[in-house]
């Protein structure tokens, strides 16, 4: 049987985090991919006046602050 290939574009995971002994760690990290480019994700469960949300950042999995630029067709008439 073949081995089924499946598409990640545009998707993401979060899995729970082993913070150990330091409460500074995230609760949860993750892989999302955006139109190919994949980040990581780092996420924390915080309290607020409307009850417990997570928040979080995202950085570019290879570890560039800013992504690449793209080059640029100079024949574009726009």
């Amino acid at each position: 049987m073949a081995e089924q290939k499946y598409d990640n574009t545009n998707t993401f995971t979060l899995f729970k985090n082993d913070q150990g002994d330091n409460p500074k760690k995230p609760n949860y990290t993750g892989i999302l991919n955006s139109e190919g480019v994949e980040f990581r994700l780092a996420g924390w469960i915080r309290e607020g006046k409307n009850g417990k949300f997570i928040s979080g950042t995202i950085q570019l999995k290879d570890g560039d602050i800013k992504p690449k630029k793209q080059e640029v067709d100079e024949d574009v008439p726009f």
